[in-house]
């Protein structure tokens, strides 16, 4: 009889090596027996946000192409709305400075002028809102 790395290997290929250790499954121990009720400690994790739509689609039997939906799309909209509201947040600062500027400018370069110019707009501001 060939030496056998496991109990249950095929007689072939033969091992070489005949002092490789031979694994026996030992069998399971029985189940603890208690004299009371044991205490269980069970912690409860919330699923990640990206991973509860998930989830959900899964469970509602919407299929793969959901879950494939959710974990691609999602991350992508939420890069898109991102990377769209940095520029636009940016040109509305210059927007308000280049305007908060041009009237600082017509206001000290127009003389009486200009000051009654930025006046009158100002009044024309206040009755329409």
């Amino acid at each position: 009889m060939t030496a056998r790395r496991y109990q249950f290997d095929n007689e072939l290929p033969v091992p070489r090596d005949s002092h490789l250790p031979v694994y026996r499954p030992e069998p399971i121990g029985t189940p603890a027996v208690y004299d009371q009720q044991p205490i269980v400690v069970q912690h409860i994790h919330q699923a990640p946000p990206d991973r509860t739509l998930q989830r959900v689609t899964l469970g509602a039997g919407i299929g793969g192409g959901a879950v494939v939906a959710g974990v691609f799309l999602g991350p992508m909209v939420v890069t898109l709305l991102t990377s769209a509201a940095v520029p636009l947040g940016f040109l509305a600062l210059v927007l308000v400075s280049a305007a908060w500027g041009v009237g600082t400018v017509v206001k000290s370069v127009g003389g009486p002028d200009g000051k009654s110019a930025a006046q009158n707009l100002a009044k024309a501001r206040r009755k329409r809102g």
